[in-house]
């Protein structure tokens, strides 16, 4: 606002007893009020329709009607109509294909210049001055191109930037309307009722989580063993551990507790070293896991991976693979889970509201 730039802080007026005044000391009262409430519309609401400014017209109407309302423009400026107002259609055939004409009609504050004076007074020492100006909210007819778009870029610039405000929208045809008045583009100067929502990403240190200790040389000879007959298939295993990590959302400022989900972020495909006692062998592997949220705040939450394995060789390959690590399979399996997966990261997003 323009009196926040002009001074570093708010003076308010005061007068006393045989003081002398001046029109400037009163008009400075009225701007102060005026641009105090500018600031707090500005501040607490966005540009739209507050109340009213009903549009209505009906196929083959050549005119539409306009009906009391109040407004807020991007400055925080009243646009007030206090009386129905009628409007003529743009007087236009339609389109050179022959199709209807598109129209927005638009309001806005009325600049001061043109405001026009409504009363006039004499001085007590000659001479005379205005002493009320009309604010009229000024309404405008403008053409759209087969995007449904402002043709002329200034005006497209004043809608975006909520110095004008669109009322209706209508289709003319031999100047008349093709169909009812559209509505559907209208904004409203009250706050969005949407749901608040914050999202983001972190690569958090994640710890070791294990549901319940286990063999893994006797669950995947087993299951090779089972797929003896299929020696070209690999087979997909639900792990009984996992990674878990705490993370935190307190940068999205959430004030109740959101609705969480969350997804990881990171190589599946990975190419890890087994140690089988005399040897070392590369072992290509697709590794995923099923994600659980747990106790879920308004500053964070728990996350909870439970591992799927999948390695990249037939089913009795990998059985003999891992009878070969012996007594050490379990150790080696979580020591390969903290290197490899440490730098999964978690895309998160919280819904409140």
């Amino acid at each position: 606002m323009e009196f926040l730039k002009e001074t570093r802080f708010i003076e308010r007026m005061q007068f006393f007893n045989g003081q002398r005044l001046f029109a400037s000391d009163l008009q400075g009262i009225e701007a102060f009020n005026r641009e105090m409430r500018w600031l707090h519309n500005k501040s607490l609401h966005q540009p739209g329709i507050g109340n009213g400014f009903a549009v209505s017209g009906k196929k083959g109407d050549r005119e539409v009607q306009i009906g009391p309302g109040y407004a807020i423009d991007a400055l925080g400026r009243e646009i007030v109509l206090t009386e129905t107002r009628i409007e003529p259609v743009p007087p236009v055939a339609g389109e050179e294909d022959g199709a209807a004409a598109l129209f927005d009609l638009t309001v806005s504050y009325p600049d001061d210049e043109f405001l026009a004076e409504s009363e006039t007074r004499a001085g007590v020492c000659g001479g005379e001055g205005v002493i009320r100006l009309k604010e009229e909210p000024v309404f405008c007819w403008v053409r759209l191109n087969q995007n449904r778009q402002p043709e002329d870029a200034g005006i497209k610039q004043e809608i975006l930037s909520g110095m004008r405000l669109i009322l209706a929208q209508v289709e003319v045809l031999n100047c008349r309307l093709n169909k009812d008045v559209s509505l559907a583009r209208r904004t409203s100067a009250r706050p969005a009722k949407q749901p608040y929502i914050c999202c983001g990403r972190v690569t958090p240190c994640w710890d070791l989580w294990e549901l319940t200790p286990f063999d893994p040389k006797k669950v995947f000879s087993s299951a090779g063993s089972s797929l003896a007959s299929r020696e070209s298939i690999s087979f997909p295993i639900i792990l009984p551990v996992g990674i878990q990590a705490t993370i935190d959302t307190s940068d999205g400022g959430f004030l109740t507790t959101p609705c969480y989900t969350a997804r990881i972020s990171g190589s599946r495909v990975l190419e890890i070293k087994l140690n089988t006692g005399n040897s070392t062998q590369k072992l290509p592997v697709i590794v995923d896991g099923l994600i659980q949220i747990i106790e879920p705040l308004p500053r964070g939450f728990t996350l909870n991976v439970l591992l799927m394995f999948q390695a990249l060789l037939s089913a009795n390959s990998f059985a003999s693979l891992v009878r070969a690590m012996g007594d050490s399979g379990a150790a080696e399996l979580k020591r390969l889970v903290c290197e490899h997966l440490k730098y999964w990261s978690v895309e998160w997003m919280g819904v409140e509201g």
